[in-house]
């Protein structure tokens, strides 16, 4: 009994604590939590919600291009941009492809489109320089790009490289500097390739090619990348000879008025829709509707705090994610009160009731819970702009929803019934239903 008393009202301070730290944060040194108020560090608002600009390219292309080409110059246009607006701190900025040839960014908190392009740029200037500064080749240079897998020396290990492949003026440029970087001191004997001014790779030149620097026209840069390093650079040097222009061919600012109106009314609208389902459980099924209502609050918190910590570009779609996530998380409430009613109308006690009725339900929840988790999945590696914050949103719901209705619920239900709370009424069955 006191055990139990200890064991319930630990998770009850857990969740205080939980609460305390959604909305004020905390830093353990390697990993911080902002407050879920910080939109600077924590959580991001997005176009829809404070307002922005929204700049659409579109490439111009002069010869025809078959489109498998177009499609993978396009994607280093997409890598391009975002390298740019990763250098400018607008990691809240959004990228994605609107039609074959063009590409639209949304950019939250700049509210004029000019300063917008002007921030953005629309070319990037790729160049690959020598230790002391000195222009080596430049991007236009580099014929071909790509990320691969395999061996790359005479060890045979497999692992992520990028190669390319260079014109042939480029390639004696290259041998000779790389010959000089091969020879140079501990420190200086790197090629430094450089997207705007700024270092997007440095690797180092072997002394093995000391007397031969890198010939063939062929390069191969390794650094124990992952596939998605090794694709990102891949594409962010292909940007670098792009066979086409990019122009803006729309500017427009979105205002935040509307936004934040609607931002405040999805709040309100979520808060008294969690409120009202906590009522109909106490009302419906007693003694676990509290229960709920108190895995409900530990699911709110705990979502909070992962949006926070994983600085979420959070726009209205992805508030609805939330709010759907929610109703999820009651459904799977549902499912699992209705069966334990069950068991405990065929006369079965309290405490087989539970872990009978968490047992039957487990099944149902799981399969709702995976088919709209493939639903999120799909929506995000398939949709565009806010559709990914609405699938990014569901899936942690769903996630987290399924652990407290699976642990946090079955635990506390469990903690109730060694309070001696034996009375069925206290669990929505009448004495007379019980066969």
């Amino acid at each position: 009994m006191n055990k139990s008393i200890l064991s319930f009202t630990a998770v009850l301070l857990i969740i205080a604590l939980l609460g305390v730290i959604c909305f004020t944060g905390v830093d353990f040194g390697f990993f911080a939590i902002p407050p879920i108020t910080d939109t600077d560090e924590g959580v991001r608002l997005g176009l829809d919600l404070v307002g922005g600009s929204i700049i659409t390219y579109e490439a111009m292309i002069e010869e025809e291009m078959d489109a498998d080409t177009l499609d993978a110059n396009m994607n280093a246009v997409e890598s391009m941009l975002r390298s740019r607006l990763d250098q400018l701190e607008l990691f809240e900025a959004t990228i994605y492809r609107a039609g074959d040839k063009r590409i639209t960014v949304e950019i939250p908190s700049i509210t004029n489109p000019e300063e917008a392009v002007q921030k953005l740029g629309s070319t990037a200037k790729l160049q690959f320089l020598d230790a002391d500064g000195n222009l080596v080749i430049e991007g236009k240079e580099v014929e071909k790009s790509e990320a691969l897998n395999g061996a790359v020396d005479q060890t045979g290990i497999l692992q992520n490289y990028v190669k390319l492949t260079l014109n042939s003026e480029a390639a004696s440029k290259f041998t000779e500097a790389t010959k000089i970087a091969a020879n140079a001191a501990e420190g200086k004997n790197y090629i430094d390739i450089q997207l705007d001014g700024e270092t997007i790779s440095m690797p180092h030149v072997g002394s093995e090619y000391k007397n031969t620097g890198v010939s063939g026209g062929t390069v191969i840069i390794t650094g124990g990348f992952t596939p998605e390093d090794a694709n990102w650079l891949a594409n962010v040097i292909a940007a670098g000879q792009l066979p086409f222009e990019l122009e803006e061919v729309e500017l427009r600012s979105v205002g935040a008025q509307l936004g934040m109106r609607a931002l405040e009314t999805s709040i309100q609208a979520g808060l008294i829709g969690v409120l009202l389902v906590m009522v109909f459980m106490i009302i419906v099924y007693r003694l676990p509707g509290v229960v709920a209502s108190i895995s409900l609050t530990f699911y709110t918190v705990i979502v909070l705090i992962c949006l926070s910590a994983l600085k979420v570009n959070l726009s209205l779609p992805g508030i609805a994610g939330i709010i759907l996530s929610i109703g999820m998380a009651v459904d799977a409430n549902v499912v699992i009160f209705e069966r334990i009613k069950e068991e405990l109308k065929i006369g079965k006690t309290i405490k087989a009731s539970i872990d009978s009725g968490f047992d039957r339900a487990f099944g149902a929840i799981l399969d709702s819970n995976v088919t709209t988790m493939i639903a999120a999945v799909v929506l995000y590696f398939f949709g565009t702009g806010t559709i990914k914050g609405f699938a990014l949103t569901l899936g942690l719901g769903i996630v987290v929803s399924m652990f407290t209705a699976l642990t946090v619920t079955h635990f506390l239900l469990n903690r109730m019934v060694d309070f001696k709370l034996n009375n069925l009424k206290f669990y929505g069955v009448s004495d007379k239903e019980v066969a």
